[in-house]
Formats: structure tokens, C-alpha cells, sequence
């Protein structure tokens, strides 16, 4: 019997520009699961080419940059596996199993798809179309119990537990005689399941950060003004400068969450300081209720140095030595596909494929 262990998996996409948004919405989140979980963190550069071809130079370096970015944060890659997706030939390969086992009708109902593809969906290419099925891979392919995701990406994860859920149930019979996986329940019913329906870890205050300049958009690189976002490897005098830059409106802070209420401006710098202090927005607003924003601001002009400063100056270091950061990934890698290989041997096992065990 193959026991499933516990283990996290997530992964960033390399588009490049590194912000606040992905620092407390995720990379932030992932440090602490160390202490708790066996940790895959996955540079996903197959999903970068789904919308368009990037520029070789820039993808390479954006690869890099949040490599460093995981390091610099605090991800130690000798305990746990950080590497970059396209290394690891499994879950390209797993990732066309699912696109078998998942539904049209699954995919096309990916609100992430009808978002990206705009209007003209028949210009989309097929990569876009079928990336969840390529997400449900990168998670399985490590047979991956836990992932810490945003509220926009809850949708992928319930699709990559169908996914789970219908390979083991199709194949529960196979499973068992083989002697892997483990009984599971779904529903009423008691299944043998090789792959674990993964569960989802949300995040707390700031998971999803908004832009400094319109407290209602998503903080974003794409937005016009460079003001509106920090960018993770900005110093500190940039990061003070966008801060007491960031929109406001002229009343002071509130005692009480409810007093955030139609506030998009004043509630995102709220979120900002809680997420960076470690603490809640009601904690925050306990300390600062009744202040205005030329007290609040430099405080959290502070805080912020305080927090991101180190990491972007080591992300700057990172970053002038490629060297270091490729050897990483390579390391990581290899430790990868350790683990990924078994898992596809099991699986072509498990359908039938000839000569999966050699």
C-alpha cells in the first residue's frame, strides 16, 4: 500500500516584476509551511507561454527573479525542493493524462480562461484553454496533499480534485489490485485512490493586495503608473516614496473593521501593514483608530522598510550571480523528478501502459 504523505506544492508564474501583491499573497504565506510540511515551490515557466511566446532573455531572467525572490524570502532549498517547472518532463506528461481524464465542460467553465481569452476565444491558443489540466498535474504529479491558493484560484484546485476524484474512481479496482494508493471516502462511497483530493490552505490579511493608486484594482504590473505598486526589489527610498504617495481620503482611521467599509483605499493599507506585521486588520486599527494618514503612512513607511528592504537588497544579490540561483534549480530539479518519475510509473501502471516498470 502507498501511503500518501503530507506535502505542500505551489508554484509562481515568471511574468516578471515581482510586487507586494505576489510577496504577501503568496511567497510571504509559503515560508512558515516549512515548519510544518514537506515543501515543493515550483517556478512555473510552462504556464508563462500559455497567452504568448516570451522573449528568451526576459523569460530566463524573470525565472531567476523569482527563484531569487523564494530564496531571499526565507525558503531554504536544501530542506525543501525549489526548481523550475520545464525541468521536470513529468508534468508536461501527466498534464496530457489529465487532459484525458478531465470534461470539456470542466474546462470551460474556467472563469480564468473567459477572463484571459477576452472576446475573440477562437484566437486563444489551446495551452490557455487547457492549463488547469497542467496546474492538476504540477499539484499530482507530487501527489500533493495541501496548496496554498488565493480566492482566485480555488476554482483550478476544485477542477484538480475532480480530476483526482474521477482517475480514482475509474480506476479504483487497478489501484487496488496493484497495491496503491489508500481507501478513501467520496461521498458515501469508499474508494481505492492513488492520488489525494488536495485540500486548499487560504491565506490571511493582504492575500490579495490592491493597487496604491485605486484601492478597488488588483495591485498589478501591468497598471501604467509605477506608483501604483512596490516592486520587490525596490529600495527604500522608492518603497517611502510610493507609500506616501498611495491614494487615501481625508478621514481618519476607523476603531472598527465596519468603519473600512466603502474605504477600498484606507482598507488596503490596513491589509498592507496587518500582512507585514504578522498581525490583523483589527489589531491594526486598535493601535492606529483616530489617526490620520500623515501619522499611519510613515508608520507603515517603516514597516514596510523594515520587512522588504533585506529581501530586496538579497534578491539584488541573487540576481547579479545566475550561477547561484541556475545550481538551485538544477539541485531542485533532480530531487524532483525523483519523485515525479515514481508517480508517472504508478499512473502508466495503473491505465495499462506497456513497459512503465523496466
Amino acid at each position: 500500500m502507498s501511503k500518501i504523505q503530507e506535502r505542500v506544492f505551489s508554484g509562481i508564474q515568471p511574468t516578471g516584476n515581482l510586487h507586494l501583491g505576489n510577496y504577501l499573497g503568496a511567497i510571504k504565506r509559503f515560508v512558515p509551511l516549512q515548519n510544518d510540511y514537506d515543501c515543493i515551490y515550483c517556478v512555473v515557466d510552462l504556464h508563462a507561454i500559455t497567452a504568448s511566446m516570451q522573449n528568451p532573455a526576459e523569460l530566463a531572467d524573470n525565472i531567476r527573479e523569482v527563484t531569487a525572490a523564494f530564496l531571499a524570502a526565507g525558503i531554504d532549498p536544501q530542506k525543501h525542493i525549489v526548481f523550475n517547472q520545464s525541468q521536470v518532463a513529468e508534468h508536461a506528461e501527466l498534464a496530457w493524462i489529465f487532459n484525458c481524464v478531465a470534461r470539456m465542460g470542466w474546462l470551460s467553465r474556467m472563469t480564468q480562461f473567459k477572463d484571459k481569452a477576452g472576446k475573440d476565444r477562437e484566437k486563444a491558443s489551446v495551452g490557455l484553454f487547457a492549463y488547469p489540466s497542467l496546474m492538476a498535474a504540477d499539484i499530482l504529479t507530487y501527489r500533493a496533499t495541501h496548496v496554498p491558493v488565493g480566492e482566485d484560484q480555488k476554482q483550478h484546485l476544485e477542477l484538480t480534485r475532480d480530476i483526482a476524484q474521477k482517475f480514482n474512481n475509474d480506476y479504483s479496482e487497478r489501484i487496488s489490485d496493484l497495491g496503491l494508493g489508500e481507501a478513501m471516502m467520496v461521498g458515501d462511497e469508499k474508494v481505492q485512490g492513488y492520488f489525494p483530493l488536495t485540500e486548499p490552505l487560504i491565506g490571511g490579511p493582504a492575500a490579495r493586495v490592491m493597487s496604491l493608486r485605486d484601492g478597488a484594482k488588483k495591485m498589478s504590473k501591468s497598471d501604467p503608473s509605477d506608483l501604483s505598486r512596490i516592486v520587490m526589489t525596490d529600495n527604500s527610498d522608492a518603497i517611502a516614496k510610493k507609500i506616501r504617495k498611495a491614494k487615501t481620503d481625508p478621514n481618519p482611521l476607523p476603531e472598527t473593521l465596519e468603519g473600512l467599509v466603502d474605504r477600498p483605499d484606507a482598507d488596503n493599507l490596513v491589509g498592507i501593514y496587518a500582512a507585514l506585521s504578522d498581525t490583523d486588520k483589527a489589531s491594526v486599527l486598535s493601535e492606529y483608530a483616530g489617526a490620520q494618514f500623515g501619522t499611519f503612512k510613515p508608520a507603515l513607511v517603516e514597516l514596510a522598510v523594515e520587512k522588504i528592504g533585506p529581501i530586496a537588497a538579497e534578491m539584488r544579490r541573487l540576481q547579479a550571480d545566475p550561477a547561484e540561483i541556475d545550481a538551485v534549480l538544477a539541485n531542485g530539479a533532480d530531487r524532483a523528478r525523483e519523485i515525479a518519475s515514481r508517480v508517472l510509473v504508478d499512473v502508466k501502471e495503473i491505465i495499462g501502459f506497456v513497459g512503465a516498470r523496466r
